[in-house]
């Protein structure tokens, strides 16, 4: 029997099928270059640093050649209430965006989607993604100066004054613990929530137009043509989206929270970003091996959650991430 000329994944005509590849596409890998080359230098390099876990850091001893000391900070981190308590409230705080936030965009895409007049429908969507382009910086400035309290002096925010001109007290909501969770996010919301409905935007356009005009013939109103067209045509971007948004359960956004909270907020807005901040960073400190390790913890979590959430929806017959 001749010897086959091409074996899948191997060798075609005696040459290595991935060189076969780039010669003929040469141009788009050309293209990926630079993106591959900056994921390897600033995604994949730094990883050896994930060794300062395991170690005791000596910095005339560099990261090399400091002393390995095994879990010593993951029992020390355990043991800390201060990271017990962040990583409490970075859980809570994800987990009521999960339940708020994400279908709330869902929510609002398939609410623009049913807009039919043009100018209004560019409108909305203008004035809903305004917000994502904003720094958080710049957000958190414009969400404190609403919110602010009456002072002597000064009336306060606007959200304050509403409330003063219904006859109810003023509320200092940015010293207030118990509502502090809830600013973070609602705010998060607002502010993200253009990005998500830009995707399943684009998903719903891909549905066939025949689907709505067969249905409209057989007497279904707007109603059952989002329940029974739209919904299950974009599920697998929806899904898609809830994995990755599962993937940050255990991570909480810096920019946001470090912008918004204070000392007054810390026992429920003290998350482990701001917390990880604080010890390696921020306020004196320089557990560089207790923050390596929380952030390694963490890491871990959210790639465990992705792979199992992925494997559900799987066996749920909708299409995963991988």
């Amino acid at each position: 029997m001749r010897e086959k000329t091409k074996t899948t994944g191997e060798r075609l005509n005696g040459t290595p099928r991935f060189l076969v590849a780039i010669r003929k596409y040469w141009f788009i890998y050309m293209l990926a270059l630079p993106g591959i080359a900056f994921m390897i230098v600033f995604d994949y390099a730094p990883m050896y640093g994930i060794q300062l876990a395991f170690k005791d850091y000596k910095m005339n001893l560099g990261i090399w050649g400091s002393p390995w000391v095994g879990l010593k900070h993951f029992k020390e981190m355990f043991a800390d209430s201060a990271f017990i308590q962040a990583f409490k409230n970075t859980v809570i705080i994800n987990v009521y965006h999960l339940i708020f936030g994400f279908t709330f965009n869902v929510f609002l895409a398939l609410m623009i989607n049913e807009i039919h007049c043009r100018k209004f429908k560019s409108a909305v969507q203008t004035a809903v993604y305004l917000p994502y382009f904003l720094s958080w910086v710049i957000f958190a400035g414009l969400v404190q100066v609403f919110l602010d309290s009456p002072t002597t002096g000064d009336v306060g925010g606007v959200v304050n004054q509403i409330i003063q001109g219904l006859g109810f007290n003023a509320v200092d909501f940015l010293k207030r613990p118990d509502l502090f969770r809830g600013i973070v996010v609602i705010t998060s919301i607002i502010k993200t929530a253009g990005y998500s409905t830009i995707i399943y935007l684009a998903a719903i356009s891909s549905v066939n137009p025949a689907l709505y005009e067969s249905a409209q013939i057989d007497g279904a109103n707007r109603w059952d043509m989002l329940v029974h067209i739209t919904i299950p045509r974009i599920l697998p971007s929806v899904v898609v989206m809830f994995i990755l948004e599962l993937s940050q359960l255990f991570l909480s956004n810096f920019d946001q929270v470090y912008n918004l909270y204070n000392n007054f907020v810390l026992s429920t807005g003290d998350v482990l970003s701001t917390y990880i901040y604080r010890i390696s960073l921020g306020g004196g400190g320089s557990k560089f091996e207790l923050a390596t390790a929380a952030n390694l913890l963490l890491n871990t979590l959210g790639l465990v959650a992705v792979i199992l959430t992925n494997k559900i929806v799987k066996k749920m017959d909708v299409m995963g991430i991988f």
